[in-house]
């Protein structure tokens, strides 16, 4: 396998979403993802389609390593429900699909920009989730053509 594909080439985790805000999100084991608006069922599920200046609120994804790497320096074990990301994924670069083509299962999407995080997360959490996860908070994509993402499928840049 080329180092390519190694950075490039990840899988499903956990997905979850949350129908309000407030509400701590809840796995499910697949989900319908809706171009211009969204993933059916979450907060961010958009009625009407999204301008493309808010595209980047179409899916959110965090790595696995991300939180374990969180977990290993800080101490602040936080799961991928808690990080409020849509998707957990396995195997990936995340931060390298910014600007990138790449399919969740069978969604094609647009990575827009980094995932990082904020003092409204740090304040639904802990002190220290802010620094610790700075420049590997996830990434926000724009999906590009719909379908069904299911734990287990495949991450893969283009």
């Amino acid at each position: 396998m080329c180092p390519d594909a190694i950075n490039h080439e990840g899988v499903v985790v956990e997905i979850n979403i949350s129908p309000r805000n407030e509400q701590l999100p809840e796995p499910v084991e697949r989900v319908r993802a809706v171009p211009a608006h969204g993933l059916e069922g979450d907060r961010y599920f958009a009625s009407a389609p999204r301008e493309e200046s808010e595209r980047d609120r179409d899916l959110t994804l965090i790595a696995t390593e991300a939180l374990e790497a969180l977990t290993e320096e800080t101490g602040i074990e936080l799961t991928a429900a808690a990080s409020r990301r849509n998707v957990l994924t396995r195997g990936v670069e995340l931060n390298d699909l910014v600007g990138r083509a790449f399919r969740v299962g069978e969604v094609e999407c647009e990575g827009i920009e980094l995932c990082e995080p904020c003092s409204h997360l740090q304040g639904l959490t802990r002190p220290g989730v802010l620094r610790g996860l700075v420049h590997r908070g996830g990434l926000r994509a724009a999906i590009r053509r719909g379908g069904e993402i299911a734990v287990g499928d495949p991450v893969v840049a283009h």
